[in-house]
């Protein structure tokens, strides 16, 4: 997939004087959930990912604060700023990726299409970009 098709896409919300609600479910993401995880209390001058998927697609959301996503498919790249707990970015299989800019209290949740494998990963960019060639 180019990295021009991706853009964050909308999360269901129900608004209401109470506060808002947003719900994942059906076809909000075109996958089975596996795998749930979230990282939080990551300092603003770190950074987390640094890898791509050969076959678990993701689905991150910052539910609170903000943070910038890298994207690289070895040819381009492009970054999204995730800010808003009703959006989120769908990263597709073979996509190099990056978070950084994480401000204070920010919360990146991952909605993830399978179980944790270390053999998915590829974690050196070298690898990736010669993978990227083949």
């Amino acid at each position: 997939m180019s990295l021009d098709k991706i853009e964050l896409l909308d999360i269901p919300k129900i608004t209401d004087t109470r506060g808002n609600l947003a719900v994942i479910e059906k076809n909000t993401i075109p996958y089975s959930i596996k795998r749930v995880y979230y990282l939080f209390d990551v300092p603003s001058d770190s950074f987390r990912g640094g890898h791509s998927h050969k076959e678990q697609l993701e689905f991150l959301i910052a539910l609170s604060g903000s943070f910038t996503v890298k994207l690289d498919d070895g040819k381009s790249k492009k970054m999204f700023l995730l800010n808003k707990p009703n959006k989120g970015l769908l990263i597709p299989t073979g996509v190099w990726r990056e978070l950084e800019d994480f401000s204070s209290g920010a919360i990146c949740l991952v909605l993830s299409s399978g179980v944790f494998k270390e053999e998915d990963y590829i974690r050196d960019y070298d690898d990736f970009i010669s993978l990227k060639r083949t």
